[in-house]
């Protein structure tokens, strides 16, 4: 069993930067590929970047991608995503999520863990 927590949301005026932070417990976490997701208001939940269980591969929407950063320390069972340039678009709850398939997750469905989210507004 995995638990996630998400947390480092908040409102920002845009063009600022927030991290997120999604801290992991259970003995096996490390082994796990993760992803980040967002989802607005009455839409569904959008793939935003993955990283892979060791952290040397990243990937990410082409709506973030050059603006957001996934990392991890897996010292700490922590998953990081940086976002740099935050747009009033970028509003939304981010999830963070565990998985095991390989190679690149993009969907929610690929996901067995799931945290319970952290809210990020973007003034502009």
């Amino acid at each position: 069993q995995l638990q996630l927590v998400e947390s480092g949301g908040g409102l920002v005026q845009a063009g600022g930067s927030l991290r997120l932070s999604c801290a992991a417990s259970g003995r096996t976490a490390s082994t796990y590929n993760m992803g980040w997701f967002r989802q607005a208001p009455e839409k569904e939940r959008e793939f935003v970047a993955w990283i892979s269980w060791g952290g040397a591969t990243t990937y990410y929407a082409d709506s973030v991608r050059g603006r957001f950063t996934a990392s991890r320390d897996n010292a700490k069972n922590t998953v990081y995503l940086q976002m740099n340039g935050l747009r009033p678009e970028d509003t939304a709850v981010y999830y963070c999520g565990a998985t095991y398939k390989r190679p690149v997750a993009t969907s929610a469905l690929d996901y067995n863990y799931w945290g319970q989210g952290t809210q990020v507004t973007v003034s502009s």
